[in-house]
């Protein structure tokens, strides 16, 4: 039995008035840097998704996939904000 939130599309969107156009988790203002932070912290899936209800497993999962093909850019956004 599935349920909305299993079939929730997820997908990675960049818009430049969103979120100064760093890619987000479709149409939220939860970024891939931001979600790929809290992952090098510790915060399991789980964990995630228990704080932000309006993701789903699919976000996280397209979201660790955005970054192992787009690491160098959401490194250099991590470095950014740790520069600020």
């Amino acid at each position: 039995m599935s349920t909305d939130k299993t079939k929730a599309k997820s997908w990675v969107q960049t818009s430049a008035g969103v979120c100064g156009g760093e890619p987000c988790i479709r149409n939220t203002r939860h970024t891939v840097s931001g979600l790929v932070e809290w992952k090098k912290l510790g915060l399991s899936d789980d964990r995630i998704l228990e704080h932000h209800p309006d993701l789903t497993l699919a976000d996280l999962e397209v979201a660790w996939a955005y970054y192992a093909s787009h690491r160098e850019d959401i490194e250099r956004a991590l470095q950014d904000l740790e520069d600020i």
